[in-house]
């Protein structure tokens, strides 16, 4: 299961970059228009911090400090520097998941990160999700505004 998760989440990582990638005007990336809140610039710096923090701070101790309000809140990096951002994340799963052995999963996530008790498989695959939700708002962000 370690594997798989490691796996799924590496590959929608590449996607991202894949996506912050193919904005032809890199201005966009920072964009929002009419109920579209959250950039896509947002949205990647949001998912980075919630990656590194409870996959890579909490599970495999890597000393990331997560300011989430940063991550709505900063505007106009480089997407390069985004681009370096998702490597080092990808990079962050990997170091981290390699220390999380199957039984481990089966334990107790070390907090209660959305308010109750659930084990490190649950939310590792609540995660997965967050990830595919806001991937998917990126991908729509971009063809719809970066014409």
């Amino acid at each position: 299961m370690t594997e798989s998760i490691k796996s799924l989440f590496t590959r929608d990582l590449n996607q991202l970059k894949k996506e912050i990638e193919s904005y032809q005007n890199e201005d966009i990336i920072w964009k929002t228009d009419k109920n579209i809140l959250n950039s896509a610039g947002n949205l990647t710096l949001h998912l980075v911090g919630n990656i590194n923090h409870f996959i890579g701070s909490v599970l495999g101790n890597s000393g990331y400090v997560r300011n989430r309000e940063l991550e709505f809140s900063l505007k106009n990096i480089p997407g390069t520097e985004l681009i370096e951002k998702i490597e080092k994340t990808i990079e962050a799963v990997h170091s981290s998941l390699e220390k999380v052995s199957e039984e481990d999963l089966k334990k107790h996530y070390p907090i209660e990160a959305l308010g109750y008790t659930m084990t490190t498989e649950h939310f590792l695959i609540h995660l997965f999700g967050h990830l595919g939700y806001h991937l998917g708002q990126i991908n729509y962000h971009r063809r719809l505004l970066d014409l």
